[in-house]
């Protein structure tokens, strides 16, 4: 719906396809619903993904993260990055901070509603983001991406979010980022806690 939504101004034949394919993934999954646990269990974990270059237009990225509470999603969003990527690893470490920032709100929520205030797991299937993120060390490599996203060091020096490795096989966020084959499909929204 978002790449969709792009060419409201001035859409084509092609457009209206793709539309209606949407309508009929719709039609679907009406029976769909997030179903939660129950089950006591208050961890939050976060995961963090994105594609790179993936817009033809523009080569911005887009950004991709799911939060989960209790066997399903509380909070989730796909968009195109603001700026553009130089490589695979500074769109994931864009991914990562529109995370983190998602994170420390939803942290604060919990706090609130008397929940806990332990540091939220994010995983991320970019060993170079994690790293980046882990790590206050510039390099030649990283001294170019701009500050609003090294606010992923920082919480995690504050211990209010944690940084970990997440397979690609396993990484619920490619829902929100790519075009995906039937069966992982079908694990994210499975893990997403997405069920009839």
């Amino acid at each position: 719906m978002s790449v969709l939504a792009r060419f409201m101004g001035n859409p084509s034949k092609v457009h209206m396809g793709l539309a209606l394919g949407v309508l009929r993934y719709l039609a679907g999954t009406k029976e769909l619903g997030l179903c939660y646990d129950g089950d006591g269990d208050l961890a939050m974990v976060g995961y963090s993904d994105s594609d790179w270059a993936g817009d033809p237009a523009t080569r911005r990225s887009t950004t991709g993260y799911v939060f989960l509470l209790n066997g399903a999603a509380i909070s989730w969003n796909s968009q195109l990055q603001r700026t553009a990527a130089a490589s695979t690893v500074e769109a994931e470490y864009q991914a990562t901070a529109a995370a983190v920032r998602e994170a420390l709100w939803l942290r604060k929520l919990t706090r609130d509603l008397g929940l806990g205030t332990q540091a939220i797991q994010i995983r991320t299937d970019s060993e170079g983001s994690m790293s980046l993120g882990n790590n206050p060390i510039m390099s030649v490599r990283s001294k170019h991406i701009d500050v609003q996203h090294h606010l992923v060091r920082e919480r995690v020096l504050r211990k209010e979010v944690a940084l970990s490795h997440c397979s690609t096989e396993d990484m619920v966020a490619d829902v929100l980022t790519k075009a995906l084959g039937e069966i992982k499909f079908k694990k994210c929204i499975t893990v997403m806690g997405l069920a009839e």
